[in-house]
């Protein structure tokens, strides 16, 4: 099921990463509000040179026979005077609107792109990756069953999937460069979404006052070309396998050591007290036939 904002911009932001779509919102609210700031600026100093209190006070001393000169004189605006609209207040009106149908314009456009971003697009197919902040430390769990601790490592010119949760407190998992973030709570899991780009190297942080830790909560973001991902989360998968068969094969040869030991020693004092003890049913029962 499609998000709501394809509806509204499906043509414009698809394809595009979580940077793109942030940066074109900047711009556009940036253009916008330049726009209307020399606008509103320029009308305003217009305004205030056509009725600049100089040109009042030297008609006043010509006296201004000329009645052309004096209704002009007249229709000038003066310190206390209220201002009167022309037009019946169709310029006021029409100013309303066409700020009106702008700011609501870009309400929707604006939610539109935070829908289509929240909506996870296009990330059927993509890397997922578990995240968990607990103790101070980021922990990332891959596809495949590896884990770090505080290094995310992600293939180059891909689409990333996260999946965020707490085993302690409130986190919030973020990468300043990606323009990604995303809250890590105890006991619920958020997902969030970002292209890697290039590569090379970044910093999450933790954007959550989470306790004394909190300014060290960092990881490191290492962005690899897809071969070299593809053979480093391979080896990491290998060295974990072949660390957990070695761990298995020692605990079996203690355990069969400590059999043989057992068995080499012979008899504890704790047996031997025992039978000492405990005489042999054969001898009790002829004690007690007597």
């Amino acid at each position: 099921m499609s998000s709501p904002a394809t509806l509204f911009v499906p043509l414009q932001f698809a394809g595009q990463s979580r940077a793109e779509i942030f940066q074109s919102i900047f711009t556009v609210f940036l253009a916008l509000g330049t726009l209307v700031g020399v606008v509103v600026i320029g009308y305003t100093l217009y305004n205030a040179y056509r009725n600049r209190a100089e040109g009042v006070e030297r008609d006043a001393e010509d006296g201004l026979d000329d009645p052309a000169g004096a209704a002009a004189s007249e229709n000038r605006a003066r310190v206390g005077d209220l201002p009167s609209g022309g037009g019946g207040g169709r310029k006021l009106f029409l100013s309303f609107a066409i700020s009106a149908i702008i700011v609501v314009g870009l309400i929707i456009w604006t939610y539109s792109a935070l829908l289509y971003v929240e909506g996870q697009p296009n990330t059927a197919d993509a890397e997922q990756i578990n995240v968990t902040g607990e103790d101070f430390t980021w922990q990332f769990e891959y596809e495949n069953g590896v884990t770090t601790v505080n290094e995310l490592r992600v293939p180059a010119n891909e689409r990333v999937v996260l999946r965020a949760t707490s085993g302690d407190v409130w986190h919030t998992f973020g990468i300043p460069e990606k323009h990604v973030k995303t809250d890590a709570i105890p006991g619920q899991t958020s997902t969030t979404w970002f292209d890697t780009g290039e590569t090379g190297e970044y910093r999450a942080e933790c954007f959550e006052l989470c306790g004394t830790g909190h300014s060290g909560m960092t990881a490191d973001v290492i962005v690899m070309e897809p071969d070299a991902y593809e053979r480093w989360l391979a080896n990491q998968s290998d060295g974990d396998e072949a660390a957990s068969n070695e761990s298995d094969g020692a605990n079996t040869s203690a355990n069969r050591l400590d059999a043989g030991d057992a068995a080499a020693s012979g008899p504890t004092h704790s047996d031997v007290a025992a039978t000492e003890l405990t005489p042999p049913i054969a001898a009790r029962d002829r004690g007690e036939s007597r």
